[in-house]
């Protein structure tokens, strides 16, 4: 398998950390169940720590994703992905662009980008990024700053770049397959995956929904 296919694949079930979900379990015991249930790619996104306390969790789960052979991405904070030794790092609109970034990390890091319309996603594959997260696709209380993305514009961005792209923004099992056609190749999901009761179990449903959506499908 190719790199472009390796990060291809990797964005199937795509599962972004969020610390306010975690009640009885650790941040870690949660993205182990995700692991377990299928997830194919882990974010670590963290609004509120500092970089010590980011690395030291980006170690933790470094070691864990690398156990189930599935890709850590940091949110972010290039510094922490670097000293981590991650491996990728995910930057919206008003982070550092890709290009910067791909100067630092070289081919050694999957690079990320998000983008809300067709300008951003062919600028973000020319400065080197290897996929898209295009969003929110679904109104979410997960990101309340988070602009809107209509399904056509969704198909417009995929059908403009070559890259992999993966939707984010308040997909669940009930509207997942709402995105067959569009030309993703996964989604990511916060709620979705860390609300649930059952971490594993949820995973397993929707990784077997992401595998229905595929760029010959018709809206």
């Amino acid at each position: 398998m190719n790199y472009a296919d390796h990060v291809k694949k990797s964005m199937l079930l795509y599962a972004v950390t969020d610390r306010s979900w975690c009640g009885k379990e650790t941040l870690q015991e949660q993205v182990e169940r995700a692991l377990k249930g299928g997830a194919t790619c882990i974010q670590l996104r963290e609004k509120t720590l500092d970089d010590d306390a980011f690395l030291k969790e980006a170690l933790i789960l470094k070691e864990l994703c690398r156990a189930y052979h599935v890709p850590l991405i940091v949110n972010d904070n290039v510094n922490v992905a670097i000293k981590c030794g991650a491996d990728g790092i995910h930057v919206g609109q008003h982070d550092m662009d890709a290009k910067d970034i791909r100067a630092l990390v070289g081919r050694k890091m999957i690079v990320g980008v998000s983008a809300q319309n067709v300008e951003q996603a062919v600028l973000a594959e020319q400065g080197g990024a290897d996929y898209l997260g295009v969003g929110a696709v679904f109104a979410t209380a997960t990101k309340l700053d988070a602009d809107a993305v209509s399904l056509a514009t969704l198909k417009a961005i995929c059908d403009a770049v070559a890259l992999p792209t993966v939707a984010i923004g308040g997909i669940t099992r009930g509207n997942l397959l709402e995105l067959a056609g569009s030309g993703v190749d996964g989604v990511a999901l916060v709620s979705a995956i860390f609300g649930s009761e059952d971490i594993e179990a949820e995973c397993r449903v929707l990784y077997s929904l992401a595998e229905r959506i595929d760029r010959k499908s018709v809206l």
